[in-house]
């Protein structure tokens, strides 16, 4: 493991001491929050996939009755019939915080009712699909919303992952290393200073005698 470039001197040692302490308690502070992230997004995870396989078949049915309207009313006359009307907004955003990352509320407004398109050209069918769709759209925006969160948490984990690999397979490594070194350099030279003297001290009192 590389050593950082530093004066190998007291003052730089006890400098490196207290950001050892400072990276080690962020160690421990980034670590705990991936543990509480991972149960987080293994939570939301079962529950989406519960709750996608249901929206899915309600989807597939949906999309059978809309296959049957387009059978019997032509691809032409859907597509006009689905063309028809004002389009509104009906979904609202807000965020919520969970633990430092901003994951998206979304809210459906009362679906307006179906209207603006010809029941002569249109057969009964693209009726019952469109409330068979209109019926799935509610949980269809809970899904959305939940997967857009394991997303998030999911981008959140990585980055929160690199961080705590990069204080415990780097930095806190380096700063060890380098303390050591300089502690021993240290000694080392307190101990060259410690021979020095006892030689002036023998030369000083074989000058006395």
């Amino acid at each position: 493991m590389a050593q950082m470039r530093v004066n190998p001197n007291r003052m730089e040692l006890m400098k490196l001491r207290s950001r050892r302490q400072v990276a080690q308690r962020g160690h421990k502070l980034l670590k705990d929050k991936l543990d509480e992230l991972m149960k987080e997004f293994l939570a939301r995870i079962g529950e989406s996939r519960t709750l996608r396989a249901e929206v899915e078949r309600e989807l597939f049915a949906a999309y059978g009755t809309v296959a049957v309207a387009r059978g019997v009313a032509g691809r032409a006359a859907l597509a006009a019939a689905l063309a028809s009307g004002n389009p509104e907004p009906i979904v609202s955003v807000a965020e919520r915080n969970v633990m430092s990352v901003r994951i998206p509320e979304f809210t459906l407004a009362a679906l307006p009712a179906p209207g603006g398109y010809s029941l002569v050209t249109t057969p009964i069918a693209f009726d019952s699909a469109l409330a068979a769709l209109a019926a799935v759209a509610p949980r269809l925006i809970v899904l959305a919303e939940k997967e857009k969160a394991i997303e998030l948490l999911a981008a959140e984990i990585e980055r929160t992952r690199r961080r705590v690999n990069a204080l415990e397979h780097v930095l806190i490594p380096q700063l060890d290393e380098t303390i050591r070194s300089i502690g021993m350099k240290l000694d080392e030279a307190e101990r060259s200073n410690l021979t020095r003297l006892m030689k002036v001290k023998d030369m000083i009192e074989e000058q006395g005698r």
